[in-house]
């Protein structure tokens, strides 16, 4: 079994916790809806925060609204601030969809969005331009920006999807990933030849082209008709297996069965849910692809054969550089586990493995599917970035491999970081990132290999130019 000689902490906060606001991973999916503009009904500094910290990562303009909650807000309630919130956005935006989310604030004192979403839609019955609402309760207490991701998800298709005649198509949920990915699926749903709603889909919306005039809500998003056409597809797939289980609404829902949006639809729409781990790696992969040709009759597009093949081979020509390396591992459960598949087939062992995710399964996903030896992985769930820290101290893994808030516990360490999912704030193209699928997969293997060729070349007394 892995020992560890740092004492068990008598202190119960975090230190520069290894996750976000729930509210922020709302928002990310609010910007996946089609004409849709984010509301936060809290405080403006909620939504400053959010907005700076999406900015830095997507490097696009990032209209998030708020409520604006005051010390008289805070005491006597926010539904003046909200009535007056929603005017003001109609007035200036005049959105299709307002997505609101809930903060710690709102939350704490009680307030009840829905019952003020319909005050406002009764109140407003006769307006023809009255927008669609999309409601997530989101207080960071209850959990990450992931658990905020996937109750927004699962808020949207609750609010819009529409019963009706079963047609071929397919809903996918492909998680919190990257504008590169949500392409790259994109691409591969019309080379099957499916019908298909991806959701959320902020491909365009959060990785713009360059604008001659500043558009007040940028093109892109998943269709409002596509969401609604989510009750009528002939099965779903859902990336993830962690999901928004570890938030207090999901540890609630969990006992009745229904968590994710995938889950709501099979249990209220009988839309079969094909649930995975996203598909980081080969194995991974084939089981996405297989899927789809049984749900879509259709093999696999021969484009698709070739990239596979390609990455096999690459595989083998340099297994040679990886086999046996020490990888500390770290992010959103989901994003970790299909990254712990990946480093299996490679032969890097996962020393580390670190995720701000209190979902309290993270542990028992990775034994049960056997990516790690439990007697040589250290997991750390719930954790911060300076417990991480102590721990590489005394682990001392070959490469970090993780978003860019672990880049000072790389520098200290003197060993490569490849950074991947969210946030990059220290470096550009976070958002045209690949992880997924075979040539997502590629991309990452090869960034893998190289940090660490040129990590033994710089530090090699030889200076050599072939390997």
């Amino acid at each position: 079994m892995q020992t560890s000689t740092i004492k068990k902490p008598t202190y119960v906060s975090s230190r520069n916790a290894c996750k976000l606001c729930a509210p922020l991973g709302a928002s990310l999916v609010f910007k996946g809806i089609e004409g849709c503009i984010p509301m936060i009904h809290g405080s403006q500094g909620c939504a400053t925060y959010i907005r700076r910290y999406m900015i830095s990562h997507y490097k696009e303009p990032m209209d998030i609204a708020s409520s604006n909650f005051s010390e008289e807000s805070t005491i006597y309630g926010g539904n003046r601030n909200f009535v007056q919130s929603i005017d003001n956005i109609r007035k200036q935006y005049s959105p299709k969809v307002m997505g609101i989310a809930s903060t710690c604030l709102s939350e704490t004192i009680g307030e009840d969005i829905p019952a003020l979403i319909a005050e406002y839609k009764d109140k407003n019955q006769d307006d023809t331009d009255l927008p669609l609402f999309v409601h997530a309760a989101t207080p960071s207490y209850q959990g990450t920006h992931m658990d905020g991701f996937h109750e927004a998800v699962l808020g949207a298709v609750k609010s819009l999807a529409e019963e009706g005649e079963k047609e071929m198509r397919i809903n996918l949920f492909s998680g919190f990933i990257s504008p590169a990915d949500i392409r790259g699926l994109k691409e591969m749903m019309k080379d099957f030849g499916v019908k298909y709603t991806l959701f959320p889909d902020y491909s365009e919306s959060l990785d713009n082209p360059c604008w001659k005039d500043y558009h007040l809500i940028p093109e892109g998003g998943t269709p409002i008709e596509e969401i609604r056409a989510m009750g009528k597809a002939a099965g779903t797939i859902e990336f993830g297996t962690v999901l928004n289980k570890g938030s207090l609404v999901g540890r609630i829902l969990n006992k009745n069965g229904c968590v994710s949006a995938g889950e709501w639809l099979q249990n209220n729409f009988f839309i079969e849910n094909h649930n995975m781990i996203m598909p980081v790696g080969i194995e991974a992969t084939d089981r996405f692809m297989m899927t789809m040709e049984s749900l879509t009759g259709t093999k696999m597009p021969e484009k698709y054969i070739l990239q596979r093949g390609r990455l096999v081979d690459a595989y083998i020509d340099s297994h040679k550089y990886v086999f046996g390396k020490k990888a500390m591992v770290y992010g959103e459960e989901d994003l970790v586990i299909a990254l712990c598949s990946f480093l299996a087939e490679i032969g890097i062992t996962p020393a580390i493995i670190a995720s701000g995710g209190e979902s309290g399964i993270l542990k028992k996903e990775l034994i049960s599917r056997s990516l790690i030896d439990p007697e040589k992985t250290m997991i750390m769930a719930g954790a911060d970035f300076e417990s991480m820290r102590e721990m590489a101290q005394e682990i001392r893994p070959d490469i970090l491999i993780g978003n860019s808030k672990g880049y000072y516990i790389a520098r200290e360490l003197g060993v490569p970081l490849v950074r991947v999912g969210f946030p990059v704030h220290d470096r550009v193209g976070g958002p045209r990132i690949k992880h997924l699928c075979y040539e997502g997969t590629q991309e990452l293997f090869d960034r893998i290999v190289n940090a660490l060729l040129e990590y033994k070349q710089e530090h090699s007394p030889v200076g050599y130019k072939y390997m």
